[in-house]
């Protein structure tokens, strides 16, 4: 898996950024959000149970992340019609404001290092890019783990300093 100073490795894939058939469709790579920070969050699949808990979660968060110039892309292994459908039959995603990266080629899971070979699958992964494209926070759980958008504003707010922060430390609080 590549991990933190690595540099994310260059993409181009089709997103869900809406449920409107006309519009919903658009091709994100490298060059998309140029001068933002970037959380990506990996999933197994759409239409699962812990999946759309995270999504409604760092969706909420959209605006914290915003204020932080910072894009969050939702991704998993299934297309950008299997998105549209999840989108628009699950309430909580129909007004999701993260792009859904449909990976069907499963080349970025795969030149990540997070393509769950057991299951044919994007693994549970979150990475956090800084603006130049470099990996600077990886974090993986199983399957059936969801995470906490809190933490990763957390992390992400400690990244921006460029400081030493100490355990637990939060936005506002000295840096060593």
């Amino acid at each position: 898996m590549l991990g933190v100073g690595d540099q994310f490795p260059e993409f181009n894939v089709k997103a869900t950024v809406s449920t409107d058939p006309k519009t919903a469709f658009t091709d994100i790579n490298n060059s998309s959000y140029k001068g933002k920070w970037l959380v990506f969050l990996f999933y197994p699949k759409d239409f699962t149970f812990v999946c759309p808990t995270e999504l409604k979660g760092f969706g909420d968060k959209d605006k914290d992340f915003k204020d932080r110039n910072t894009q969050v892309l939702v991704g998993s292994t299934d297309s950008e019609f299997v998105h549209l459908a999840w989108r628009t039959h699950e309430a909580d995603l129909k007004d999701l404001p993260c792009p859904m990266l449909a990976d069907i080629k499963r080349e970025l899971c795969a030149s990540l290092g997070i393509l769950d070979m057991k299951e044919g699958v994007a693994q549970r992964a979150t990475f956090i890019v800084d603006p130049e494209g470099i990996i600077r926070f990886v974090y993986t759980t199983d399957l059936s783990v969801g995470r906490n958008p809190e933490e990763v504003l957390r992390v992400l707010d400690a990244l921006q300093t460029g400081e030493l922060c100490p355990c637990n430390w939060q936005k506002g609080e000295k840096t060593l």
